[in-house]
């Protein structure tokens, strides 16, 4: 028995084993800690190497087993010559969360085919957040669904994703911890 005090009054508290539905629970906590830790080391080192997401001033906001989202301000140079920013730009920040997202699991999965609706145009000084969201994904393929909103958290475009995944590891062993 231990006692610990928090405020006034004395916590007691029984150290018992575990019971097999508290191992369990236990054991899948540490499985879902695991597949994040995984997710954000190999989220890491993919935007390390990223000259063109870093080049967009791309910033990753969050990262989870097949999630992202991910940021990006339009800059008066990414504006086409109708003063919008250009949709291949919108396309490269819709593909850096779906990136994140499917490579997450922590093998090099790439693109097998893409598309995007471009719903609104983005104006200089908007800032763009593309969330992407794993629908489904087998041993090999996956398929993501990734919405992009501006600051005001209207849909400014709608992309999917087709992944296809590589049997070689995302973290090179040189940059393994």
């Amino acid at each position: 028995i231990s006692s610990v005090s928090w405020g006034r009054a004395p916590i007691t508290a029984r150290v018992c084993p575990l019971s097999s539905r508290s191992a369990r629970r236990g054991s899948r906590a540490a499985e879902v800690e695991a597949a994040q830790k995984l997710a954000e080391d190999v989220a890491r080192a993919m935007y390390s190497r990223d000259v063109a997401v870093i080049a967009q001033g791309i910033v990753i906001l969050e990262v989870r087993p097949g999630f992202a989202r991910v940021r990006m301000r339009v800059r008066a140079d990414m504006l086409n010559g109708h003063a919008i920013c250009h949709g291949g730009l919108v396309f490269t920040l819709a593909d850096s969360a779906f990136a994140y997202a499917c490579n997450s699991y922590g093998l090099v999965t790439v693109a097998a085919s893409a598309g995007i609706e471009l719903l609104l145009p983005s104006r200089e000084g908007d800032e763009l957040t593309a969330e992407a969201v794993e629908v489904t994904r087998s041993r090999r393929n996956g398929i993501y669904d990734v919405t992009v909103r501006n600051q005001r958290d209207e849909r400014v475009a709608l992309f999917r994703g087709r992944s296809h995944q590589l049997n070689e590891p995302v973290i090179r062993e040189s940059e393994a911890r």
